[in-house]
């Protein structure tokens, strides 16, 4: 393990309208002088954005999709932590987590640390579950349920009242009005994202978000809650801003004690005129927006870096009321040897030379002349 320089790996490099968070975690990490070490790009898709961006990544590797299995997705992490010698992974896509959750014997072995949650914490925030923790935990999470059949949403008026919102186990959100059209969002959901559909009764406000930090043992690393000034059309945030409110980081360390939280997560909030919070969601990983921690001067990308290493981040410090975010979309021009390289290799140049000219090292043993 090289503490004073980690090569640090980043997954989810999309940067689409519905982008990734891994290039945000990775300018997040960029923007730490005190960090040496270099970052790895984790790819899917041979045309993800993140892997064109000049100076973001030092190399870049293909990864299979989940959906092969763990074990053909922890070979191939296990190649690629032999060729440039892996200290940290940071996975940022919620399809990717169930093959890490309790895997950390698996990941030392092949030198590498993590910052997750179990599966057991996993499961908690989970869609399906998280309505229990108002019962649970006294957390302010809408009234829900699950449902496998659109029967059952013909009754579900007298348990809930005013619009649902149908979603699915992992993504997608609709707000219904009638029956009928909660009817046919099951049915559009179901066929995407498979059983069970979540139906949580609809919360009034605004949306407000904190990506957060747990320290794994019920504390509150740090905490930075944004306020969306756009959105795309599928509610991804576009532009954003860091607001003043203790309510918001007093939910965020009341989630973290409850669950016992170990890692990064974004807690999705809607706060009504009144003050009143509605906690809709918890993502498992950082946000795309995640670099606005760092440019309001609470890097918390940082301090999970130094957490999986085993290092004291401390106490961090405050971060700054009224920085902001817009997103931009650019062409990036480059040479289609780069294209090349990913598409037909997976790997950005031949290992013996982009390790040595990026840095890394590599846990490769030079063969015998």
């Amino acid at each position: 393990m090289h503490l004073q320089k980690p090569v640090v790996a980043v997954t989810g490099l999309n940067a689409t309208d519905n982008p990734g968070p891994g290039v945000g975690v990775i300018r997040a990490l960029r923007r730490d002088p005190s960090f040496a070490g270099s970052v790895v790009g984790l790819a899917y898709d041979a045309l993800d954005p993140g892997l064109y961006v000049e100076g973001l990544l030092d190399a870049a590797f293909m990864l299979p999709y989940p959906s092969v299995g763990r074990d053909a997705w922890m070979d191939r992490l296990a190649y690629i932590s032999a060729q440039v010698a892996l200290d940290v992974l940071i996975p940022n896509l919620d399809r990717e987590l169930p093959a890490l959750l309790d895997q950390e014997a698996c990941l030392a072995s092949m030198g590498i640390a993590t910052m997750l949650p179990t599966s057991a914490q996993h499961d908690l925030r989970a869609k399906a579950q998280l309505h229990h923790l108002a019962r649970t935990a006294g957390l302010p999470v809408p009234p829900g349920c699950t449902v496998s059949h659109a029967d059952a949403l013909y009754g579900i008026h007298e348990r809930f009242e005013g619009p649902l919102v149908v979603k699915g186990a992992f993504h997608g959100a609709e707000v219904c009005h009638t029956v009928h059209d909660a009817v046919r969002a099951f049915h559009r959901t179901s066929a995407e994202w498979g059983m069970p559909v979540v139906i949580q009764q609809y919360a009034p406000g605004e949306e407000v978000n904190v990506c957060a930090v747990g320290d794994g043992r019920g504390g509150l690393v740090g905490a930075v809650p944004m306020k969306k000034l756009m959105q795309t059309r599928s509610g991804k945030g576009w532009a954003g801003v860091t607001i003043k409110d203790a309510a918001l980081l007093e939910l965020a360390a009341t989630f973290m004690q409850c669950t016992q939280w170990r890692g990064p997560c974004e807690l999705e909030v809607r706060r009504e005129v009144d003050g009143t919070l509605h906690l809709i969601e918890v993502n498992p990983r950082f946000p795309a927006w995640c670099a606005l921690t760092a440019g309001a001067g609470q890097n918390l990308v940082s301090a999970v870096v130094q957490l999986a290493l085993g290092l004291d981040p401390g106490t961090l410090p405050p971060y700054k009321v009224g920085t902001a975010f817009v997103r931009v979309a650019l062409d990036q021009i480059l040479d289609i040897s780069a294209l090349e390289s990913i598409t037909t290799r997976g790997e950005v140049l031949p290992s013996t030379e982009w390790t040595a000219s990026a840095g890394l090292p590599s846990r490769v043993e030079p063969e015998p002349s």
